[in-house]
């Protein structure tokens, strides 16, 4: 066994883990070596179908993507969907096991790491060097005790840990050296070098602070990293993430109208358990598009389509949306002759009517939905999860994704299907043509299909020889992929050059640790 691991672990949540780890995964495969990502814990609902029909966090399948690999339940052993503020779904190897409490789940966590080193070990069986991302905060010592995100894990393979900072949070000397000070002694000493991520301004105003920490701590300064705005073209990995960029891109991208062509105006209701998430981002990437991020406690502003994202508790999430008044708010805009599109979950609201007769994501109850779509949906304990193609309903129009839902819907609307997926209808439309939902995740993914759903939606301009077609296509604007895959690892290739500036690369390889083959062969 030749593989080398490295665990990349945080000061805290959101500090730019996946990021770093997708960066430092595409520029090593450039150097020719066989990388592999993994992560032994997740919590996320931005996940990800595998091959097999399985299930990972969608920021092991990016970094798969940046290893040039298909993504592999292995990559993200443990995953935790939150399904509000005490429980979530656990996934265990890519298949949905329970629903747990959250005390429920840090009293098996340990149970679990048999399931995570065997992951870790068959990946190792293939690999040069194994990337591994911790999850949160490396300092959470009150979960020490049965880890398996962070240092237990690090101890579990004997892995050397690169810590990551944020400076653009604020406190970043404090919260690197912060984090040596609360850990036990035989954990820090695993922290071999640490990265400061997100500088913003002349990085040389930080040169000093880049010399303390490494002075405190005896920790080598493996790079201090400039802010780069292409990786907001990744898929975020949580909703934090979503909002913060959502809210940034709107106010850049303020102005409604360009050359007296209207932009598209696409309202997005950020419900508490959205999921699946990176549906957006190719309408982020579309230059006659702006997104309308909705927080709780604002109304619906005016726009052309109000869409209605993916949700992991969709009866949960529904109780939101009404509590805001945003159901009458997209009645009233209905009205008006505005179209209102649904993903996955937010197809389910737009039915009749959402029965969950097994309580699969709560109690056992059947509500009232929206009314907009003659259609009514009953949760299962059977989660659909396949990757799918075909066209949009009557046309020629390409489209592919994957479907992960537990729900079946039926009903009148869906004799007027929205696509056409593997020669079968999929999805519905309203007799009145403004509504319209699919279970197809990356429905937008492909620019002919996004265009061709926004003309729908009013923007006229999206159609061929429209004014926004055309710009996106390089005529008056930048060009934008066919493929939103494309423009991913355009981005990912700029992170990897990123990497390759700030960061030194070498010295980071050298910190890799052989894997330990009797402990892999007694594991497995």
């Amino acid at each position: 066994m030749t593989a080398r691991v490295l665990m990349v672990q945080g000061t805290g949540s959101s500090v730019g883990k996946s990021t770093l780890v997708a960066g430092l995964a595409r520029a090593f495969t450039r150097r020719g070596l066989r990388v592999l990502p993994f992560k032994p814990q997740n919590m996320s609902n931005n996940a990800a179908v595998t091959p097999d029909g399985g299930e990972i966090g969608r920021a092991q399948a990016l970094q798969a993507r940046a290893c040039g690999v298909l993504p592999d339940v292995d990559m993200n052993p443990v995953l935790l969907k939150p399904q509000g503020e005490t429980g979530a779904q656990l996934i265990v190897q890519g298949r949905r096991q329970e629903t747990l409490a959250a005390r429920a789940y840090q009293k098996q966590k340990d149970k679990l790491l048999p399931a995570v080193l065997e992951s870790f070990y068959r990946l190792a069986e293939r690999a040069d060097l194994i990337l591994v991302e911790g999850a949160g905060s490396a300092s959470e010592v009150n979960l020490r005790a049965r880890d398996i995100a962070n240092m237990g894990f690090a101890q579990a393979v004997n892995a050397p840990v690169v810590l990551v900072g944020d400076i653009d949070r604020g406190g970043v000397i404090a919260s690197l050296v912060g984090t040596q000070v609360v850990l036990a002694p035989e954990d820090a000493a695993r922290i071999k070098g640490f990265i400061v991520n997100r500088m913003r301004g002349d990085i040389t105003l930080f040169h000093d602070g880049m010399a303390f920490v490494s002075q405190r701590t005896g920790w080598a300064p493996l790079g201090l990293v400039p802010d780069l705005p292409a990786v907001r073209t990744l898929p975020a990995e949580d909703a934090a993430d979503l909002m913060s960029t959502l809210v940034s891109e709107h106010s850049d991208r303020a102005e409604i109208s360009q050359n007296g062509v209207s932009r598209l105006r696409i309202a997005v209701p950020l419900l508490p358990l959205i999921a699946n998430f990176d549906d957006l981002d190719p309408l982020r990437a579309e230059p006659g598009v702006i997104l309308l991020p909705v927080k709780q406690g604002e109304r619906l502003p005016e726009c052309d389509l109000v869409l209605l994202p993916g949700s992991k508790a969709t009866i949960a999430d529904l109780a939101v949306l009404q509590a805001e008044g945003w159901d009458q708010d997209i009645l009233a805009h209905v009205a008006r002759g505005g179209h209102v599109m649904g993903v996955c979950g937010g197809y389910q609201m737009l039915g009749r009517t959402i029965a969950d007769p097994a309580g699969t994501e709560g109690e056992p109850e059947c509500v009232a939905a929206l009314g907009l779509l003659d259609v009514e949906t009953v949760l299962g304990e059977n989660k659909r999860l396949e990757e799918t193609s075909g066209f949009i309903e009557g046309t020629e129009t390409e489209v592919s994704g994957y479907e992960m839902h537990m729900g079946q819907t039926s009903g009148a609307d869906r004799q007027r299907p929205l696509l056409r997926l593997n020669g079968q209808p999929e999805g519905a439309v309203a007799a009145n043509g403004q509504i319209y939902g699919t279970y197809l995740h990356g429905v937008f993914a492909n620019r002919t299909a996004r265009l061709a759903l926004l003309a729908r939606a009013g923007g006229k301009n999206f159609a061929p020889g429209g004014w926004w077609y055309e710009s996106g296509r390089g005529a008056n604007g930048p060009n934008v992929p066919e493929k939103h895959g494309a423009a991913i690892d355009q981005a990912l290739d700029a992170l990897a050059d990123h990497m390759e500036t700030y960061v030194d690369l070498d010295a980071v390889l050298a910190l890799a640790q052989p894997v330990n083959a009797q402990e892999a062969a007694r594991t497995l």
